[in-house]
C-alpha cells in the first residue's frame, strides 16, 4: 500500500477537502502512476452531488487522468517508468465476456469497474484522478502519444472518446454534414473531432456567442437554436447530429434537421425523458440514439487520431484551491471549455 494526496468528498454534496487515500500495492500487472492533471467532468459533480443515485462516500472523483508511469508490476509488458498514460472512465472488466472479447470493455457483462465511485471486482471501493498517484491494471492504462500536451490530453479519456465513438459508429468524415448541439466540454471536442475527420460542421448553440470559437475549432457554420428561423433554415439538412447539451430539447424540431436516414445520437443525459412523436424516426427513417464511451482499442485509437491531428481540449489549468468554485462555474456554463486540476498543487 502506499499514500497519496487527494481531493475528497466526505458526504453527498459536501466541498471537496485535501486529505490522504490509500493506493493498493503493485499486482502483477499493474502500472502505478503519478498524476499531472485530472480533467473536471460534469459527471464528477452530478456524482459528488448525488444526482444520479446514491453514491459511495468518501469519493475522489476523476476520470480524465494524464500522467507519467512511476513503477511497474514485474509481468507488464506495455509501458515502462518514464511513459506519458491516462487512465479513463473504466480501470477494470472481466475480460472473457463477448463484449470484453471485442474490445467494448465498458458493456462488460460482469459489470465494468468505473475509475471512481465504483467497486473492484476485489471488493474495494475506487477513488479517482483528483489525487498525485494511481494504481490502475496496464489493459486499461493508455499511451499518450506525443504531440498532446498533457494538461490538453486529460479531458480526452472522457470528453474525447465520448464524441469520438458516435463519429466514428455514424460515419462522420468526407461528404457528410454533421451538426453538434451545444458548444462545452463535449461539444467542443465533437466540433474538432468531426472537423478532423473530414465532415463538414455545424454548431447549434442557443445564442451566437460563441460562434467565433466554433469556427476556429473547425465548424463552417454556426446557428442560435433560439433563433426559429434556425429550424426552417436547416431542415432535412443533417446526416448526424450529436446532442452534447443535458437541457430538455424539442426533439421533433431537431430530428426535423435530419436528412432521410440521418442520426440524432444523444450523449448528454438529461433530467427528464424525451418525448417525441413516432412519426419523427418513421418519417425519413431517421434513427434516434445514444452512445457512451468506447472501448480501451477505440479510445487508444482516439488518442493516437488526436495526436495525428494535433487535437487537444481547449482548458483552463486551476489548482486544488480553485475546484470547489469551479464546480459551480461548471453548472453555470462559465468556461472554454474544460477545467483541468494541476495535481501537483493537491496537499494535505
Amino acid at each position: 500500500m502506499s499514500t497519496t494526496h487527494a481531493l475528497i468528498a466526505a458526504s453527498a454534496g459536501a466541498a471537496l477537502e485535501p486529505g490522504t487515500i490509500e493506493r493498493r500495492a503493485l499486482r502483477d500487472d499493474d502500472v502505478q502512476i503519478d498524476v499531472k492533471f485530472a480533467g473536471i467532468c460534469h459527471s464528477d459533480i452530478h456524482q459528488v452531488r448525488e444526482e444520479w443515485g446514491q453514491a459511495i462516500f468518501p469519493m475522489v472523483p476523476g476520470h480524465e487522468i494524464a500522467g507519467i508511469v512511476s513503477a511497474v508490476g514485474p509481468g507488464v509488458t506495455r509501458y515502462q517508468v518514464g511513459d506519458r498514460v491516462g487512465v479513463g472512465c473504466m480501470v477494470d472488466s472481466c475480460g472473457e465476456c463477448e463484449f470484453c472479447k471485442d474490445g467494448e470493455e465498458q458493456y462488460c457483462t460482469k459489470g465494468a469497474v468505473m475509475t471512481y465511485n465504483g467497486t473492484g471486482y476485489d471488493g474495494e471501493k475506487t477513488m479517482g484522478g483528483y489525487s498525485q498517484q494511481v494504481v490502475v491494471s496496464e489493459r486499461f492504462t493508455l499511451g499518450i502519444p506525443e504531440g498532446i500536451e498533457l494538461d490538453a490530453a486529460a479531458p480526452l479519456l472522457c470528453a474525447g472518446i465520448t464524441t469520438y465513438s458516435p463519429l466514428k459508429r455514424w460515419g462522420a468524415g468526407p461528404g457528410k454534414k454533421v451538426a453538434v448541439i451545444g458548444m462545452g466540454g463535449l461539444g467542443h471536442m465533437a466540433v474538432k473531432i468531426a472537423a478532423a475527420l473530414g465532415a463538414e460542421v455545424t454548431v447549434l448553440s442557443r445564442t451566437l456567442d460563441k460562434q467565433e470559437d466554433a469556427k476556429r475549432l473547425g465548424a463552417a457554420h454556426h446557428f442560435a437554436t433560439k433563433d426559429d428561423a434556425t429550424f426552417a433554415q436547416n431542415a432535412s439538412t443533417f446526416d448526424l447530429i450529436i446532442n452534447t447539451v443535458s437541457a430538455d430539447l424539442p426533439m421533433d424540431a431537431y430530428m426535423a434537421l435530419l436528412r432521410p436516414l440521418g442520426a440524432l445520437v444523444n450523449v448528454g443525459l438529461p433530467s427528464k425523458p424525451y418525448e417525441i412523436a413516432p412519426f419523427s424516426v418513421v418519417g425519413g427513417s431517421r434513427a434516434l440514439a445514444g452512445s457512451n464511451i468506447g472501448g480501451i482499442a477505440q479510445t487508444q485509437e482516439m488518442l493516437d487520431f488526436c495526436a495525428e491531428h494535433h487535437i487537444g481540449a481547449e482548458i483552463e489549468t486551476i489548482g486544488a484551491d480553485q475546484v470547489n468554485e469551479a464546480y459551480e462555474r461548471v453548472v453555470s456554463s462559465d468556461v472554454r471549455y474544460r477545467f483541468v486540476i494541476d495535481t501537483a498543487t493537491i496537499s494535505a
